[in-house]
């Protein structure tokens, strides 16, 4: 029973281990959470054509039902910049429509997204998140650091840039505009980011981000950066999410299905992108389909309180990490802040100066490089370090949702490549070996038998590898060379198709017509198991298979010519002839 409640309520299995350290670490975490996202709220509802209290509301109710529903320790869930654009996209798209009416369509594109994301999670779809790899997540994560922190220099410069440009873009205009730098805020973000850094060097546990943005704040009002052109926060309207009812019409269903699963498929793959980049500097793992429920079920809810979708972010998951939350009520303690600051103290931030934001966000994108794993990837393999630069630029240069397609498309695509093309290793007998050793040939120097090839394949005899593994062994067993047999060490191969069990069967007749045959040794009981089971057992020969590749020489010894076993210099069976 306590198992059946901690799969469908995951709030069960960490809420039990709570005490007051905990809990005063992750109201911290909350109380920084909640400052950082009032901003964002706003502006991402700007992003998504609706009023800036919706940006708030889904700020609210997201992340506390993601956060008891999902599985990550740190993840921080509610409006992102992407989710946002694609929402404004579809809702757009469907025609000219009233406020009334658009805010209604963007209800609905919540639910279905949810109802779709929810779908996915209970029948168990969760294992999609393993064709994600870790170098993808890694350059996704390195280039969303990287439009963050740009994201924020207009903030941090005073500087007047549309949004809704491309990073190239924005990069051109805060340069050509960089000579209308505002230097009191530049002074503002400069102490919030110089603060937080001594803050955290010299007490971690501390909220450094939280006190960086105190002082930005205080700078403020000492240069009196209101009065010399600072943006400021701005007061916030004083009401909580109200109860809406999605437009269920089935026009309206039927124009907006195809453009919900859109925004459910970013929704996921973002959620869990930033659920495991976060997972990597906490040593947690994450459970995909968890992740998948909890992102359904936030939206699901959050659209009957006039919440939009959401999904993971970057910069809230990132500060959530680094201000020392310990657990998800982290992300519920920002949500109750927030409703509090909304309700109680509406004109709270109006003195909040943004670049105070933007110097404390900087930060926080700083940290989500990781620099370490970066170098790993680069020093390990030429394949993965093209996976972490093609994702890194395609995060930067075209839209966010398309670069984590193709970094995981691109890393899909050099793992068939890497299976389709097997390790196929020469083998020998190392000579007066007692217990008759077979090793590398290459690596150990080893001479091999003039009519019997022996090779060891690493890897599967399926559809993708078979013209791979046929052409090197219809190239090592050639005329020319005059091998006729051929022993296969199979320990290695985890499963043969039906493919591989065709081509095991063209390579063992043109063998025998030749005069020579072929031997499969050392196949694991399954392999074997599997190839009887689709009925090609028979068809290949049950008198091919040895239990070991002493047994398989023993028995093709015999078959070889006797005239050239004479001549030959190398006697590296113990069966050969002695000179």
């Amino acid at each position: 029973m306590n198992r059946l409640l901690q799969r469908w309520f995951p709030f069960f299995c960490w809420g039990g281990d709570l005490n007051r350290q905990k809990l005063t670490d992750d109201l911290i975490a909350g109380l920084t959470g909640a400052v950082i996202v009032l901003p964002q709220g706003v502006a991402y509802a700007f992003i998504a054509g609706l009023p800036p209290e919706y940006g708030l509301y889904t700020a609210i109710i997201t992340p506390i039902i993601a956060a008891l529903f999902g599985s990550s320790m740190h993840l921080i869930s509610g409006p992102t910049a992407a989710i946002s654009i694609v929402v404004m996209s579809v809702a757009s798209g469907i025609g000219d429509l009233s406020e009334s009416a658009y805010i209604g369509a963007v209800l609905t594109i919540t639910l279905l997204a949810g109802l779709m994301q929810l779908g996915l999670g209970l029948f168990r779809m969760g294992t999609l998140i393993n064709f994600i790899s870790h170098t993808v997540v890694i350059g996704f994560t390195a280039g969303a650091a990287i439009l963050i922190a740009t994201s924020q220099l207009k903030h941090l410069l005073g500087i007047s840039i549309p949004g809704g440009i491309s990073f190239l873009e924005g990069l051109h205009q805060l340069l050509e505009k960089a000579a209308l730098t505002n230097y009191y805020s530049l002074a503002i973000g400069a102490a919030t980011l110089l603060s937080a850094l001594l803050v955290r060097k010299f007490n971690r546990k501390l909220p450094h981000l939280l006190i960086g943005m105190a002082v930005g704040s205080l700078t403020c009002l000492v240069l009196d950066g209101a009065d010399n052109g600072v943006a400021l926060v701005g007061a916030l309207p004083g009401t909580l999410p109200p109860l809406s009812i999605p437009d269920l019409s089935l026009d309206t269903l039927q124009a907006l299905t195809s453009g919900a699963f859109a925004v459910a498929l970013l929704g996921l793959i973002e959620a869990v992108s930033i659920a495991r980049s976060i997972a990597i500097r906490s040593q947690q793992q994450i459970n995909g389909n968890q992740e998948f429920i909890g992102q359904g079920l936030s939206n699901v809810i959050g659209s009957f309180f006039s919440c939009y979708a959401g999904s993971g972010s970057f910069t809230r998951s990132g500060a959530n990490y680094d201000a020392g939350a310990k657990t998800p009520m982290a992300a519920i303690f920002a949500a109750v802040i927030l409703a509090l600051i909304i309700v109680l103290a509406p004109g709270m931030t109006a003195y909040l100066p943004l670049p105070a934001m933007a110097g404390a966000i900087l930060l926080i994108a700083w940290n989500l490089i990781d620099f370490h794993h970066i170098k790993q990837i680069i020093q390990a393999q030429k394949s993965e370090a093209t996976v972490l630069f093609v994702t890194f630029l395609s995060t930067l240069l075209i839209e966010l949702e398309f670069a984590i397609y193709i970094g995981v498309f691109l890393s899909l695509a050099i793992y068939l490549r890497r299976t389709s093309r097997p390790t196929i290793v020469e083998v020998a007998p190392i000579p007066h070996n007692p217990r008759r050793q077979i090793k590398n040939v290459a690596r150990f120097g080893l001479e091999q038998c003039p009519q019997l090839q022996i090779i060891r394949i690493d890897g599967s005899l399926f559809f993708g590898a078979t013209d791979h593994i046929q052409q090197t062994i219809r190239k090592l067993t050639d005329k020319e060379r005059g091998v006729k047999f051929l022993l296969i060490i199979g320990k290695g191969i985890n499963f043969v198709d039906i493919a591989g069990a065709e081509m095991l069967i063209q390579e063992g007749k043109r063998l025998k017509d030749r005069g020579g045959a072929m031997m499969l040794s050392s196949l694991k009981g399954n392999v074997k198991d599997e190839i009887k089971g689709i009925g090609y057992l028979e068809r290949i020969g049950k008198d091919i298979f040895f239990d070991s590749p002493e047994e398989a020489i023993s028995a093709t010894f015999p078959k070889l010519d006797p005239n050239r076993c004479q001549t030959c210099e190398r006697r590296i069976f113990n069966e050969c002839p002695a000179r």
